[in-house]
């Protein structure tokens, strides 16, 4: 199982790049763990400048849009 964050203040980006990896999984039947993130101490730790980003098994892989869905599939692969 993958573990997904998705981290920013909660914004509404936020939440839709959220619901877009949650929603792709369940389509691929592939089982992650969802985490939103909001605390400004993990966006440092993780070195985020601009949100939201996405960090994969604790490998950030996207910062500062919402992804594309082909990026999303292949993150979860």
């Amino acid at each position: 199982m993958k573990i997904v964050k998705v981290l920013g203040s909660g914004c509404s980006k936020c939440e839709k790049v959220a619901q877009s990896i949650s929603a792709i999984a369940a389509e691929k039947q592939i089982e992650i763990e969802l985490i939103k993130e909001t605390s400004p101490e993990a966006m440092m730790n993780y070195g985020v400048m601009r949100t939201p980003a996405v960090v994969v098994d604790e490998q950030l892989v996207h910062s500062g849009s919402i992804p594309h869905r082909e990026d999303i599939e292949s993150w979860l692969q």
